[in-house]
């Protein structure tokens, strides 16, 4: 399989495109986050509703969501085209956003968070197969940083606009609008020659069932996906539930797990941007994962024991914390990399979005290892266990630097 080959900027209009589309994507999912309360309490509900019936329902759709739509946009980043994938991925939740700026009840909320998280399942995906296709091999690591690096800063922006702004409604519009200007600047993207060549083939693509007829192949995909896990586990349960741990540790202050968010996302974006650049340093993406995965764990044990510590330390922490998961652009870069040109992007759109839906798993363990062990231990076990899962995989996974991508999977 031959393709054209020519010199390609690591600033080209295909990173630009993807790179503030993941900036969207990140900006949308943590504005939910944060207008979730005060834009339930406008619609009349309850705080027993906000807390757990109606609130725990949307956070579920919106996951149900990106879940489904992880599926279909992979496979038909495969069969149609990955452009295919960022122009429908980008209008969906950019129309979806501005419908959650005008619902006036939670049916009409539930519906539009779930067309939001069908949308926003298939930038993050799409834009990294097709980077990691057009740039030199020795080049695609920056291109995949910028992505990410780029796309995580979305979050901070995000908790910036909400305090600024002060409207949730107002929120959600300067979201779609964002998105549907993205979509001027995608008419200039090209589609990648790697994915050209396949489709001109007869070579069968996007077959998500693929990756479970054959062992090796489904293995390969787990490990994948158990890389992500440390990076949820610490938004999900350390840092969204910052303000009980402080509590149980006696920390001197009360902590809003709003602004942990915020100081977690702006760690994340300073090593995405450390572990991309490092990575190309040491021509290593395994490399880099054992390094940012042992600095999790000294992180996290540090956080678990900040007893009696100041509220300055304890949002230090969420930074230190936040910077030591922000092998985002590795992760999702190993995925892609990993598979041949006719399923990658189904790879790359399913495990970021996979690796998302295990929080709930998560979140699960979490509670009903409570049942036997205090609130701080039971952080300390998961942390274990989804840490632990996560280094074994890094230390057993290939090497994928440098890897010619231009192949297929026998499927």
């Amino acid at each position: 399989m031959k393709t054209e080959t020519r010199p390609v900027s690591i600033f080209n209009i295909a990173v630009i495109v993807a790179s503030l589309g993941y900036f969207v994507d990140i900006y949308d999912l943590l504005l939910f986050t944060i207008v979730r309360v005060p834009s339930l309490k406008e619609l009349g509900l309850p705080q027993s509703e906000i807390d757990s019936g109606a609130g725990m329902l949307l956070i579920n759709v919106q996951m149900l969501g990106l879940l489904i739509g992880g599926i279909f946009w992979g496979i038909i980043g495969d069969k149609k085209g990955r452009l295919s994938v960022l122009f429908g991925s980008i209008l969906i939740y950019s129309v979806a956003n501005i419908a959650n700026g005008f619902v006036q009840g939670i049916n009409g909320y539930l519906l539009w968070r779930f067309v939001a998280g069908f949308g926003l399942a298939g930038e993050l995906g799409a834009g990294i197969t097709l980077v990691s296709e057009i740039l030199p091999k020795e080049k695609r690591g920056y291109g995949t940083m910028i992505v990410a690096t780029v796309g995580v800063s979305g979050a901070v922006a995000a908790n910036l606009i909400a305090k600024l702004v002060g409207d949730w409604r107002i929120c959600y519009f300067i979201g779609g609008g964002l998105g549907l200007c993205l979509l001027v600047l995608r008419v200039s993207v090209m589609e990648s020659h790697m994915f050209n060549a396949v489709r001109a083939s007869s070579a069968a693509r996007g077959s998500f069932l693929a990756l479970f007829t054959s062992s090796e192949r489904l293995l390969k995909y787990l490990k994948c996906m158990l890389l992500g896990t440390p990076t949820w586990f610490v938004v999900g349960i350390l840092i969204a539930f910052s303000n009980k741990f402080a509590v149980e540790m006696k920390v001197n202050g009360t902590i809003n797990p709003g602004d942990a968010i915020a100081f977690c996302y702006a760690g994340l974006t300073v090593g995405d941007l450390a572990s991309g650049l490092i990575s190309q340093l040491w021509r290593s993406r395994r490399k880099v994962m054992l390094l940012f995965l042992v600095f999790t764990s000294v992180m996290v044990a540090v956080y678990l024991n900040m007893h009696g510590a100041e509220k300055w330390w304890v949002y230090t922490v969420c930074f230190l914390m936040g910077f030591s998961v922000g092998f985002w652009a590795i992760f999702v870069t190993i995925a892609a990399e990993s598979f041949g040109t006719n399923l990658r992007a189904t790879v790359a759109t399913t495990v970021p979005n996979f690796a998302r839906g295990m929080l709930p798993l998560i979140s699960i363990l979490f509670i009903q290892v409570q049942k036997y062990f205090t609130f701080l231990q039971s952080g300390a076990i998961v942390a274990v266990i989804c840490i632990g899962i996560a280094l074994i995989t890094a230390w057993s996974i290939e090497e994928t630097f440098g890897k010619d991508l231009n192949y297929l999977e026998e499927i």
